[in-house]
């Protein structure tokens, strides 16, 4: 069976000493919760290292929002794999649609920073997803298509094996609208065969999260869906109990 996960994304929310409280609400919450559903957090770089201390033993991983492309050198506010794993983090989203949209990264880009990711030993939460005009036209098969082939098809099979990937319909992030379960578990599939094209069976194993306005009210809809396998969680992940709330909707 494939994992199942809930990822929050805090994105520019929350001070050190605001993040540290949420993390110790999020731990100790989790320990009512099945082993089964992972749950990790993805915190500013500034709480990283207090998160980590925190979140140590309870079951909750942690991960970082963005990594750079290179190694190390003269790159001003940039953050590397390298710097990122050497605090215990686990995990690194990358190609989140904000950081295409409002900081033009590129399948080049995010090639580099995925290299930078393996080799660092993180693995990845890689986002794809269309806009709204991109699926009103009805490319967005071939969009999201096209995000995996030009950076995924890259990877050698045992950096596949680590991949984590979260579907986020660009219409449906922050602007409280949601694609339906139906919507959702055509595009998940689409993914998962896109995968198999160049994978094989081990596509069935990949995690494919879903990353649009998800919220306890519809998570269980969503993670009932065959190839919806979690969550990429953005506001609700921002309240404990609500980011609880959607990891328990996988045992009901």
């Amino acid at each position: 069976m494939r994992r199942k996960i809930v990822a929050g994304n805090w994105k520019m929310n929350t001070t050190p000493a605001e993040g540290a409280e949420l993390a110790k609400a999020v731990a100790a919450g989790k320990k009512e919760i099945c082993d089964c559903v992972n749950f990790i957090v993805c915190p500013p770089y500034t709480h990283l290292s207090e998160v980590v201390r925190i979140t140590r033993g309870t079951g909750v991983a942690v991960g970082a929002q963005d990594c750079a492309t290179e190694e190390k050198g003269a790159f001003t506010g940039e953050v590397s794999a390298r710097m990122i794993a050497s605090l215990g983090v686990e995990y690194v989203i990358l190609g989140h649609s904000e950081r295409r949209q409002y900081y033009g990264e590129t399948s080049e880009t995010l090639n580099r920073k995925m290299r930078q990711a393996y080799a660092n030993g993180l693995t990845p939460i890689y986002c794809v997803g269309e806009k709204l005009e991109e699926r009103e036209d009805g490319r967005h098969f071939d969009v999201v298509k096209a995000q995996l082939e030009e950076v995924i098809y890259h990877l050698t099979p045992e950096q596949f094996e680590r991949l984590i990937v979260a579907y986020e319909p660009v219409w449906a992030i922050g602007t409280g609208k949601t694609a339906t379960a139906d919507q959702a578990q055509e595009m998940h599939a689409h993914i998962r065969r896109t995968l198999a094209a160049k994978f094989g069976a081990t596509a069935e194993q990949t995690p494919i999260l879903y990353g649009g306005s998800c919220k306890p009210s519809n998570a269980g809809e969503l993670f009932a869906k065959e190839d919806v396998d979690g969550g990429l969680i953005g506001g609700a992940a921002l309240e404990a109990d609500s980011f609880l709330q959607i990891g328990k909707a996988f045992l009901k």
